[in-house]
């Protein structure tokens, strides 16, 4: 059943850390979400506290993209008609996942873990494309017109390869356990259900 959280139960300091570790030690916890929601910072967060790996399967493809010398998006409209890409990049995200002991940040972690059967905390963030835009933006140091262009255009191709290559709606929040929108709250106040969570589920 889906969580929905907008603010934090308690706060992540509450926690005593090495009790907590302890309990979390082979847990997977994926956590996904579209460019600007926060999942990286969310991700290095709950790693931190928690005491597990953090890995970005975003990096996988990024680093592909470098191999080749071409950019994400020529590289995201490649993938959407060599699925072989995809089916690459998804074993090796999964052979982590499979290890445990990690927070996996990932798009499509969540959906991964589910349709594998794997017993993970699956936590989607989510945040308005206007945000989003904007955090991205002051990242980079790029207008945010020009950044909300790109994302739009990406995210859309995102989208078509998943549908076509799994069948799978990203946008459809059932398959998680805690769907949290980041517009109005701190990173930290993000993780800490997720952290909450987690420590629950390990009693």
């Amino acid at each position: 059943m889906t969580t929905h959280a907008r603010a934090p139960s308690r706060p992540l300091t509450d926690w005593p850390v090495a009790a907590l570790q302890a309990r979390i030690i082979g847990m997977l916890i994926t956590i996904s979400g579209l460019p600007g929601s926060g999942k990286t910072t969310v991700a290095r967060l709950v790693s931190q506290r928690l005491g597990l790996r953090h890995v970005y399967a975003g990096d996988l493809f990024r680093r592909e993209a470098e191999r080749r010398g071409i950019t994400l998006e020529a590289f995201a409209r490649l993938a959407e008609d060599d699925h072989e890409i995809d089916r690459k990049l998804d074993e090796a995200m999964l052979s982590v996942a499979r290890g445990g002991g990690v927070v996996l940040e990932g798009r499509l972690a969540g959906f991964m873990a589910h349709r594998e059967g794997l017993q993970a905390l699956k936590v989607r963030l989510e945040a308005g494309e206007g945000v989003r835009a904007e955090r991205i933006a002051k990242r980079e140091c790029s207008q945010v017109g020009e950044v909300l262009a790109r994302m739009q255009a990406r995210e859309q191709s995102d989208a078509r390869r998943y549908r076509d290559i799994y069948g799978f709606d990203y946008y459809d929040r059932e398959l998680y356990d805690l769907v949290i929108e980041t517009d109005r709250i701190t990173p930290d106040e993000a993780a800490a259900p997720i952290t909450a969570r987690a420590a629950a589920e390990r009693r």
